[in-house]
């Protein structure tokens, strides 16, 4: 899984944890502030102080996405890793910065794999999102309102667009090579 699309993702949960909260709400696809509230989570709380009013425009979803996610994936990971839910293999007396996290053995991380196995709808939609899973069934989609289906589609939309970006400097990169070689 590429750290960006990962971060985009985690920006749509924050949206979607800040628009349940009340903290947020949609004006078609512009992030309205709604009312400070504290929500014991250092990362959504500076999700919360990230929505800037900006005169009578605000900030579109798929905007913050990009924005809020730059490199969220990687405060996640150093958040988890302060409470002791994520670490990196061990095996070498150095431990190498981009060696890939892994969840450690946990309360947290058996219910979060619960969660992930009983289907719930805004995850799965992330998961798919990202590759990692079905699309949730339409039955299950109807569960989800507006406002969320609104971030759903734009982290979607991003996570699409990303993806199209790296294959396009992808492809690029081997016509390059290739121009050298030939």
């Amino acid at each position: 899984m590429e750290q960006g699309g990962l971060s985009l993702a985690l920006a749509g949960a924050e949206a979607v944890d800040l628009l349940e909260s009340g903290a947020l709400t949609l004006d078609g696809d512009r992030m309205v502030p709604g009312p400070r509230v504290a929500t014991g989570d250092r990362l959504l709380d500076e999700a919360l102080a990230s929505l800037v009013r900006r005169g009578e425009r605000y900030e579109t979803v798929e905007g913050w996405l990009w924005w809020r996610g730059g490199e969220l994936a990687a405060a996640y990971v150093e958040d988890l890793e302060k409470a002791g839910l994520v670490a990196h293999p061990r095996g070498h007396v150095f431990r190498l910065r981009s060696a890939r996290a892994v969840p450690a053995d946990s309360p947290e991380h058996v219910r979060a794999e619960e969660r992930r196995a009983s289907g719930e709808p805004v995850l799965a939609a992330l998961l798919a999102a990202l590759g990692l899973g079905d699309e949730p069934s339409p039955a299950r989609e109807n569960l989800i309102g507006d406002a969320v289906t609104t971030v759903l589609a734009a982290v979607g939309g991003a996570v699409t667009e990303l993806e199209a970006a790296q294959l396009r400097q992808d492809v690029e990169s081997a016509a390059f090579d290739n121009m050298w070689r030939g």
